[in-house]
């Protein structure tokens, strides 16, 4: 397997501008909108689905007890939000084949 790189926004504007043809700005502005909605979606609580990709979930985690590892003291944990990454299938099988 080969060592894993970063894919960051700019990769995605300047695959936009390559495959579609849109100009280096346009395809910078239109990542930023698409991650812009997404991150609004999930701060009104509301999960994204894309299809073929996967979805990103929002869960109420609560109260609970730990323990610190050092310490062994235990302490409580707030309860919280948190996102999760649920890959589709289709995902899911594409990361297996290029494995």
């Amino acid at each position: 397997m080969k060592a894993a790189g970063t894919l960051t926004r700019a990769d995605l504007a300047e695959a936009l501008h390559r495959q579609v043809g849109l100009s280096r700005v346009d395809s910078a502005r239109m990542v930023e909108q698409i991650l812009t909605n997404m991150c609004d979606a999930l701060a009104r609580g509301e999960n994204v689905k894309i299809s073929g990709f996967g979805t990103f979930v929002l869960r109420d985690k609560g109260q609970r007890i730990g323990r610190n590892p050092k310490t062994g003291v235990e302490v409580p944990i707030s309860p919280r939000k948190v996102m999760t990454f649920r890959a589709s299938q289709m995902m899911r099988e594409a990361i297996v084949r290029a494995g």
